[in-house]
């Protein structure tokens, strides 16, 4: 079955679900984010330092050290995932 535009009423059902998604986003504030989602961040430098960190610590995966290290977020709660570094 046609609508009078001519899209079927899957179309429109898939038009009207996109527009409440594009709403919600917007009521979310994410409906503008930069195109580097990145928050300023270079995720191969970060995994690089945290990997050079970590042999150079002898930090062995899946200790309590290691999680802290690998799994912290900084800019959310503050925590050094490497205190042993000076900076």
């Amino acid at each position: 079955m046609h609508t009078q535009d001519g899209r079927t009423r899957r179309g429109v059902e898939r038009t009207s679900i996109m527009d409440e998604l594009e709403r919600i986003k917007k009521l979310a504030g994410v409906d503008k984010l930069p195109q580097d989602h990145s928050m300023g961040e270079n995720i191969s430098q970060v995994a690089t330092a945290k990997a050079e960190y970590q042999r150079k610590h002898d930090i062995k995966p899946g200790t309590q050290e290691w999680f802290k290290l690998w799994f912290a977020q900084p800019r959310l709660t503050g925590e050094n995932p490497m205190p042993k570094n000076k900076k």
